[in-house]
């Protein structure tokens, strides 16, 4: 996958059950396909924090953190939207990885209890993606953007897989998340919960860091070893090939998104 064309806007985007949600600099576009066929398009301003782009280990947490607040403004703006985890079989399956996670931190001490509980914890991802058209629009997302991104006419003709894609993080805080937690135990007797979210926060800013390094430094060795797992992940298990229709709704959320930025 070869970096944004000069010129080009930086975008990013999720999988929704039904549909693309996408991320500008400055706005968020989403489209759906309706019970009734058609396709629902609509779009907003993102909230942003400033004066962090220049802070490392703060920047991408923060970034990240605005892209998790753009969901409930897409489905109050569009209630058909469909959340990747608005399911009640995928909450429960949460529930049941949330408290499996937990017994095994304590049956398995050490990395291999908290490798184990986060290889867990990926269960309810792994069981949204593989059923429905969830991973089909994982595949709308990355192909529409990495089109627009190469100035390529039909998205069809791109992979399914993006190297900006945030399954490229799941390796790197995975690891960063048990040898943090690993090191406070033995630094710390019976560290507290929020001593705990502070170790896991640290892992995910430093993944982020190493995800935006590993994006400027497209093609070199290190940068392509960072981005063969989160390969593997979408071309295995997170993405599939979609139908021409869902690469309709995929197109349409594009168009949005470029509207909605030109006119700001």
């Amino acid at each position: 996958m070869s970096p944004v064309t000069e010129g080009k806007l930086r975008l990013g985007g999720m999988a929704l059950r039904n549909g693309l949600l996408v991320h500008g600099p400055t706005h968020w576009a989403a489209a759906v396909r309706d019970k009734d066929g058609g396709i629902r398009v609509a779009s907003g301003r993102k909230p942003r924090v400033k004066g962090v782009d220049g802070v490392p280990g703060v920047r991408g947490v923060v970034r990240l953190g605005e892209a998790f607040a753009v969901i409930p403004l897409v489905k109050k703006t569009m209630p058909a939207a469909k959340l990747p985890f608005e399911s009640p079989a995928v909450i429960g399956v949460a529930a049941a990885a949330s408290l499996g996670g937990a017994q095994l931190r304590k049956r398995l001490r050490g990395v291999g209890g908290e490798t184990a509980a986060a290889l867990v914890s990926l269960a309810p991802a792994v069981f949204a993606l593989r059923g429905g058209e969830l991973a089909q629009y994982h595949g709308v997302e990355h192909k529409a953007i990495a089109a627009y991104e190469q100035g390529i006419d039909d998205p069809a003709t791109v992979p399914k897989e993006h190297d900006r894609c945030g399954s490229n993080l799941i390796a790197p805080m995975m690891l960063l998340s048990a040898g943090g937690t690993v090191l406070l135990e033995r630094m710390v007797d019976r560290p507290g919960p929020m001593a705990r979210a502070a170790v896991g926060l640290a892992g995910a800013s430093i993944a982020v860091e190493m995800f935006a390094w590993s994006d400027r430094h497209h093609g070199e060795p290190l940068a392509e070893a960072f981005h063969t797992p989160g390969r593997e992940i979408q071309r295995l298990i997170a993405t599939k090939e979609p139908t021409p229709e869902q690469l309709q709704v995929g197109v349409a959320a594009l168009a949005e998104i470029l509207r909605a930025e030109a006119a700001a």
